[in-house]
């Protein structure tokens, strides 16, 4: 079992940067890909970026290609992303998820992930 707690959103100005955190539990933790997912209010969840457990391998929506960056530490358990130039469609719960496949991860399935975080709040407003 696998468990996933997210922290770091926040209220942020467009242009600003966040760096969010997935803290993992769990004893299987780092063998999984995991993923963050973001659903904007009266959206579907969507997929933002994927990291494989030995970070070789990481992949972005087209959305946030150059402005997000995510990066784990397996030895700490955690995964992260930092957003940079924010904007306000940014705006949405971030969830991060972990799945054994990377294959799924990256299809970006929402229905298809082994186990899911909470989430955590950004909000990008002036």
């Amino acid at each position: 079992q696998v468990q996933l707690v997210e922290s770091g959103g926040g209220l942020v100005q467009p242009g600003g940067s966040l760096r969010l955190s997935c803290a993992g539990s769990g004893v299987t933790f780092r063998s999984y890909a995991v993923g963050w997912f973001r659903q904007a209010p009266g959206k579907e969840r969507e997929f933002v970026a994927a990291i494989t457990w030995t970070s070789t391998s990481t992949y972005y929506a087209d959305s946030v290609k150059g402005r997000f960056t995510i990066s784990r530490d397996n030895a700490q358990n955690t995964v992260y992303l930092q957003m940079n130039s924010l904007k306000p469609e940014d705006t949405a719960i971030y969830y991060c998820a972990a799945d054994k496949l990377w294959a799924t991860m990256i299809r970006g399935t929402v229905g298809g992930m082994d186990f899911w975080g909470k989430g955590t709040t950004v909000t990008v407003s002036s």
